[in-house]
């Protein structure tokens, strides 16, 4: 019996959820028939009243636009030490370089790192328009990203997630293959120190 308690509550629920939604499509259905009463009988008022709404809607998503960069900016501020990049797990270390993305500017950021995701943490669009493909590879400092790394994301970056731009960022170095390789690839490469400046403001965005 107690198993299926859980059940019960989940149908409740789904039940209520479901009656909110048929009132506001309502009320929804109401304030639109006052609308088009309102635009019949009194066409100037009604006119005044849509720009009235459009200037609030615009200015809501406005207000809305700003809270969410001020909130992008406030994550990738809080996470620019390389300390605090250490104490990430793979999975925050990824989406720390997103929300950077979009504090920088980039549209369309994706998350996509995980088991198959074949040589691809981040995918997002620069302000200049061009595609960019992040790996992460967020080790410690005796640690360096090898050639091996390399060629994973050299094989797949532009044949695969059609990158403009193919950039490894890390929280260690590099081995002087896995640079030679890069070199050869135009694969950018993003050491600790390079993101430290990149996540403080006191350098450049890979994309740059």
């Amino acid at each position: 019996m107690a198993s299926r308690r859980p059940a019960r509550r989940r149908y409740y629920r789904r039940r209520r959820a479901n009656s909110g939604l048929w009132i506001a499509l309502l009320v929804g259905a109401v304030i639109l028939l006052l609308i088009v009463r309102t635009v019949s009988e009194h066409p100037l008022g009604a006119a005044v009243l849509v720009v009235l709404l459009a200037g609030a809607a615009v200015g809501g998503y406005l207000v809305h636009q700003r809270q969410q960069q001020a909130r992008f900016e406030l994550r990738a501020t809080h996470a620019y030490t390389l300390a605090e990049y250490h104490r990430m797990t793979a999975t925050q270390f990824e989406r720390a370089l997103a929300d950077l993305c979009r504090r920088d500017g980039c549209t369309r950021v994706k998350v996509v790192g995980g088991a198959g995701d074949l040589g691809a943490d981040v995918i997002a669009m620069t302000p200049a328009g061009q595609r960019l493909v992040l790996q992460a590879k967020r080790y410690a400092p005796s640690t360096k990203v090898g050639s091996g790394d390399m060629q994973k994301v050299g094989g797949t970056a532009r044949q695969i997630h059609g990158a403009d731009i193919a950039a490894v960022v890390t929280t260690s170095t590099f081995t002087r293959h896995a640079l030679d390789y890069s070199r050869r690839l135009g694969i950018r490469t993003y050491d600790g120190t390079a993101l430290a400046g990149w996540a403080s403001r006191t350098g450049p965005a890979p994309w740059e």
